[in-house]
Formats: structure tokens, C-alpha cells, sequence
């Protein structure tokens, strides 16, 4: 199970072009980072962090299909 490093992530923001959500800083993060893009393995991952984890129950996030349709959401 991949663990997020916080202090990496911290350096991704510093980096970041965007300003904005911690929540979609994160799932940028994971992407180029752990080079994650399955939103299966995205929650599965999130939902073992107790941070990552509060970010995804402040927006209602119960599974991978409830992060899918968050993803689709922010791309558009």
C-alpha cells in the first residue's frame, strides 16, 4: 500500500502554477507523483490516510465511483 508523503506534497504545492483546493492539489500530487490515475486505486490510497481521508468526507466521498465523478467534475 502506498503511503502519501506529506512533506513531498508540501514541495509539490510550492511548485504548483495553481492556486486553490488542498483536495485537488492532492489528486494532481498523486498523479505525477505516484503516477496514479485509476480512481479505484486513488481512494484506495486516500481512504487509508486519516487526512486524505477527512478531505474526502468533507466533500462527501464515500467510493472510487464518488471520487470519478469528482474528477470528471474538476475537468471540466
Amino acid at each position: 500500500m502506498i503511503r502519501i508523503n506529506w512533506d513531498e506534497f508540501k514541495e509539490f504545492k510550492k511548485y504548483r502554477n495553481k492556486k486553490g483546493d488542498n483536495f485537488e492539489a492532492l489528486l494532481e500530487f498523486m498523479k505525477s507523483y505516484y503516477n496514479i490515475t485509476s480512481p479505484m486505486e486513488m481512494y484506495e490510497v486516500l481512504s487509508y490516510d486519516e487526512l486524505a481521508k477527512m478531505m474526502l468526507d468533507k466533500r462527501d466521498i464515500t467510493d472510487a465511483e464518488g471520487l470519478e465523478n469528482y474528477l470528471f467534475k474538476i475537468i471540466q
